[in-house]
This record gives structure tokens, sequence and C-alpha cells, in this order.
């Protein structure tokens, strides 16, 4: 499929997370006109207060879909769009069944899909979210890249069920939804006019855009780095060699969506995006005193060529990141 230009018209689902903000703050800069997907009108006022001067120039909708889990959620959603991303799953560790994770999840994913085929009569690309969890398994191997898959998750999901490890249950989602997305295009090859790209980033750190009231109302990744590096807490992980895998600054990954737009050669292509090599919960509390993070000599890399071939993301560095989140929550008065 061509790329799209700014003179389109983009869907963004789950538009008052923390990714979809960013990415809808680069397309309206951009020029492109957004159409904001959420549950509710009251999830999204404050996005739209956010965006009110492009609001006004009409640069900007909202449009509520209710519960994604509902096949024709996304019906109306779709219709005289040109683009859509899907950022929309849930994203927390808290426990409970998979399936309170894998069948939102699932069915968000291909509900999208679903109503695009049906309704999306100007659709000519679709982005999906996923994740690298959807790529690696809890053990640690060198040069993953997009032909891997956690299959080990999903196994595990399977045999422990609600004892499965929350990290697991999350990952399990994001895997079977990447994979079911994959099967319905090809399934329906013959049917669809848009092509799909999936875009898939590690722990997403960065200072957010989405309404944020106080340190315990950050999304999980955050959260994560707030405890890390306020308050020593690592949730049961050890400071010093966990997680050991990628990281990427939240404009980047939002960067990432944008520039999938815009590229004819993204179409039908799986694409990992990670701004270096394995980090530890050390190596934030280090960033945040101005102290180098460590170069890790083991642990899981992902091979980022084809995103550097396709999109050529130049990544924010681990200081800038900390930096900025470090004076976000400054401004806020938390610490």
């Amino acid at each position: 499929m061509p790329a799209l230009d700014t003179n389109t018209t983009i869907l963004v689902s789950g538009a008052n997370g923390f990714l979809a903000t960013w990415i809808i703050d680069i397309l309206l800069k951009r020029g492109y006109t957004v159409r904001a997907a959420v549950r509710t009108e009251a999830k999204g006022q404050h996005l739209m207060n956010q965006f009110k001067s492009y609001e006004e120039r009409g640069k900007i909708e909202l449009i509520t879909v209710g519960d994604i889990v509902s096949e024709t959620a996304f019906d109306i959603a779709v219709k005289n769009v040109d683009g859509i991303i899907h950022t929309a799953s849930p994203v927390h560790l808290g426990g409970g069944e998979p399936n309170e994770m894998i069948v939102p999840a699932v069915s968000g994913t291909l509900g999208i899909l679903k109503s695009a085929m049906k309704y999306g009569n100007a659709v000519k690309r679709i982005i999906i979210t996923s994740s690298c969890a959807a790529v690696k398994e809890s053990v640690i191997r060198p040069n993953l890249d997009e032909n891997d898959w956690n299959e080990l998750s999903i196994l595990e999901c399977e045999r422990k069920g609600k004892n499965a490890h929350p990290l697991d249950m999350y990952s399990a989602s994001k895997t079977i939804a990447e994979k079911r997305a994959w099967q319905f295009v090809e399934e329906h090859r013959s049917e669809i006019k848009w092509d799909l790209v999936v875009i898939t980033p590690p722990w997403i750190f960065g200072p957010p855009l989405h309404e944020v009231t106080s340190p315990e109302t950050l999304n999980s990744s955050n959260m994560y780095w707030y405890k890390a590096v306020f308050e020593e807490n690592y949730f049961g992980q050890n400071p010093e060699t966990d997680p050991m895998h990628g990281w990427i600054d939240i404009r980047d990954a939002a960067e990432a969506h944008a520039r999938a737009l815009e590229t004819a050669a993204a179409g039908g292509e799986r694409i990992i995006v990670c701004a270096g090599s394995p980090y530890v919960w050390q190596d934030l509390r280090d960033a945040s005193k101005g102290i180098q993070p460590k170069v890790h000599s083991v642990g899981t890399i992902f091979n980022t060529a084809k995103e550097h071939r396709i999109l050529g993301l130049e990544y924010r560095s681990m200081k800038v990141m900390t930096d900025d989140i470090l004076a976000y929550v400054a401004k806020r008065g938390w610490q």
C-alpha cells in the first residue's frame, strides 16, 4: 500500500492511554486529522482539553466505542478514516485469570480488523501495537528478531491458569492477539483493501501526556520506574539482574507508529523498536543520579535492523529519558 500523507484522517484507539496520547500529539503536529476512540466520553475529557486548539480547528474529534470486547465496538469509528492505529489493550500486572487479559486483547484486535473489513471504506493501513513480550520468552537469548514468538508464556497460562505469573498473562495476551491479527489478514486477503503493520516495543518509559493524578495512577511501566527510582521497590525482582532486556522512550515509540503510517515499505511488516542494550532496574536508579548506566554483556538483545532499514528512528538515551521523567515528577511535586 502507498504511504499515507498528512491530509488524511487517522483513528487512534485507546486514545486516552500513555502511548496513544503521544501518538495523537505527533499526528496533530504533523497535520493529520485524528479520530480519538475511547470507551466513555468521561475518559476522553482530559485528552480533548489538552488538544483544545486542535478541536477548535476541526483536527480532532472524540468517539466513544464502549467495551472493546464487543465485536461491533468499532463499526462506526472506522468509517471514513484513512488509517487506524490500534493501541487499546489491557496493560497491567495485577494477576487474576489469564483470560482477563487475553480475551479483551484478542477481541479488541480482531474486532477492529473485522470492523475495518466491513465498514472501513477508506482505510489503507492499520497499525497494531504489539509488544516485545510477544517476541521474548523467559529464557535469555541474544539477537531476537521479528521471526521469534513467545510461545512459553501461552503454555504457562494454559498449564497454571490463575497461578501463572502476571508477566506470562500479559505476554500471552499480546502474543495471541498479534498471531490472530496476522491470521485474520491471511484468511481475508481477498476481502480487505488495507495492509497491516505491527509495532513491537519493549518496556516503554517516559514523561506522560495522558491524565495522571498521582504516582499511584501512573501507567504500569512508569509505575515500575517510579518505584525503582524513588522507593527501591522492584516488585520482588533483583535490581542488579532484572529485567535484562530492552526499553524505549515513549516519544520514540510514538514516532515509530507515525512513521509506519508514512513509510510504504512498512506495509505487511512486524517491526521491533528498541532503544538499546539490556538494562536492569539499578541502571534507572543510576541514571537518575547522573551515573552512566552499565553496559551489560549478557541479556536479551532485540535485533532492530528491520526498524533501522524501514523507519530509521533515532532513539533517545536513557539519560535523556530519565531526566525528562524526573522533570515531570518534580513539576507535579511528587518528590
